[in-house]
């Protein structure tokens, strides 16, 4: 299957979020809603809300509730963007320059927390303790990555074990937070009720 049959088959909610994304980015503070702009609007597949869209789909869950779950993933995803150009001290992503390079490291991160803030709002809204739990859990895990990252620079002394940990946390943990969420959201709780969270990575 070519992967634009997967976008095509849930092209509409697709379309509904990005809608939640602009206005959820809506501040009575305009350098946060700028630099916020800025960021979601730089490109990029977003494969994150997709998986959501996907897996709701496929367990036979749509609506309003989904997209603003998978909106509220992308939230999540473009914070992490925002406070690791900081750290990684990054000038360009995706052919164009960071948005710390444009307004400075102060901004990027303050916008960075104004995203995770409104992305658990949006989570507060879709009012499901399992999903809340889900991300949760995953915007640590993710946090201790970046840590860990940042702590084995330039250390030749790093094992295989350890970077796999640092790819789990900054890349792997949110792609699966997005199905798993999606499933909580949709009732499918089989697998959360025989998977301890702390084995999820």
């Amino acid at each position: 299957m070519q992967p634009q049959a997967f976008y095509r088959a849930v092209a509409d909610d697709f379309s509904a979020v990005d809608g939640i994304i602009k206005k959820q980015l809506t501040s009575r503070v305009p350098l946060v809603s700028k630099i916020g702009d800025y960021i979601t609007s730089a490109g990029g597949k977003r494969l994150r809300p997709l998986l959501v869209l996907l897996c709701g789909k496929a367990l036979g869950r749509e609506g309003d509730e989904l997209r603003l779950l998978a909106a509220t993933i992308e939230f999540l995803h473009t914070a992490t963007l925002l406070h690791d150009d900081v750290v990684d001290m990054s000038g360009m992503r995706r052919g164009r320059s960071t948005a710390n390079a444009m307004w400075g490291n102060a901004p990027s991160v303050l916008v960075g927390d104004f995203l995770y803030s409104r992305s658990f709002e949006m989570m507060v809204e879709l009012g499901s303790m399992p999903v809340m739990k889900i991300l949760s859990q995953a915007t640590r895990i993710i946090a201790e990555g970046e840590v860990l990252q940042l702590s084995k620079v330039r250390d030749a002394s790093t094992t295989e074990e350890t970077y796999m940990e640092v790819i789990r946390g900054k890349t792997a943990m949110l792609f699966e937070a997005s199905t798993h969420s999606a499933a909580a959201l949709a009732g499918a709780t089989a697998f959360a009720q025989t998977v301890p969270a702390e084995q999820w990575v």
